[in-house]
């Protein structure tokens, strides 16, 4: 099977020099030149023979003091995706909205301790979510669209991802943990076509302190995947998901090309493929996408 090795590093902070080609060149003894994706943004160079497994861990070793993703990913007719899924909290925003409502009652200490030893997959997520949902009743719902608007911002480079990506035939779900009242402003903002998460119980306009079963968790993302896929007629490997927690773990597994986003240390060793450097366009470049078919923002 051929094989590609992607080097990105961060639109704001390239990386991506002659010097650093040249050394990749000659790490994967590839007589082939380097394709660049952009500037010394992203590049990739085609294997003319090994193992993905060793060719990304001599890349690592050779280039692991340089701050640049690597992914050595099969160059074949699956590469570029037709269906994508993603988190949304710390993914394609930068904050955890639990947390941030959590806040408007003084309560983001507690509650962000909470979520991190769930993301991080050291408790379980459903239970972990009724006891955080439980100490956000009183809540105006009203006030939600203004935290939004004051507090949420988009990660950089998701919204260029999803609509690039729509602009070449692919099914985009945001597929969240979090709330419904968050998803759907959130969407509709970056570009997805639909949005699954959890619903928020109501009493007189605020919170109740309920949220609705079943519950979006790990294994509801993963039903989410299958379930878009089979609609659509897809194999797995025409797939993609991106995810940070121990939640999106399932759904990374299933999707023929599962990418960890600036993840939590057990979600970065068990994906396929894994970005700490660059924004979210690097999930157009690991497709083989130069940034000249880019649809922007």
């Amino acid at each position: 099977m051929a094989l590609v090795a992607v080097l990105i590093s961060n639109p704001a902070r390239p990386a991506i020099t002659d010097a650093v080609l040249a050394e990749a060149r000659a790490v994967l003894r590839t007589r082939h030149q380097p394709r660049i994706l952009h500037g010394e943004v992203a590049a990739e160079l085609l294997l003319d023979e090994d193992t993905a497994e060793n060719a990304e861990a001599a890349l690592r070793a050779a280039l692991g003091s340089e701050p640049i993703d690597i992914a050595v990913l099969p160059a074949d007719a699956h590469r570029r995706k037709r269906l994508l899924l993603a988190d949304m909290d710390s993914t394609m925003i930068e904050q955890e909205c639990i947390d941030e409502l959590a806040d408007t009652l003084g309560l983001k200490g507690t509650v962000a301790a909470i979520t991190e030893r769930a993301m991080r997959g050291e408790i379980a997520f459903e239970p972990a979510l009724r006891e955080r949902v439980a100490l956000l009743a009183g809540i105006e719902a009203a006030s939600i669209d203004g935290l939004i608007a004051e507090r949420l911002t988009l990660t950089p480079g998701g919204t260029t991802l999803v609509r690039t990506m729509r602009a070449h035939g692919a099914r985009t779900c945001l597929v969240s943990g979090g709330f419904s009242l968050f998803t759907g402003p959130i969407a509709a903002r970056i570009g997805f076509e639909e949005e699954r998460a959890n619903r928020l119980g109501l009493a007189e306009g605020r919170l109740d302190g309920t949220v609705a079963e079943p519950i979006v968790g790990r294994a509801a993302k993963r039903e989410t995947l299958i379930e878009l896929r089979e609609k659509t007629g897809l194999g797995p490997a025409a797939t993609m998901a991106v995810g940070d927690g121990a939640n999106d773990l399932d759904m990374l597994a299933e999707a023929g090309l599962g990418v960890a986003f600036r993840a939590k240390p057990a979600v970065a060793a068990q994906a396929r493929a894994r970005i700490e450097h660059g924004d979210l366009t690097a999930l157009l470049y690991l497709q083989g996408y130069a940034a000249s078919a880019f649809v922007a923002a």
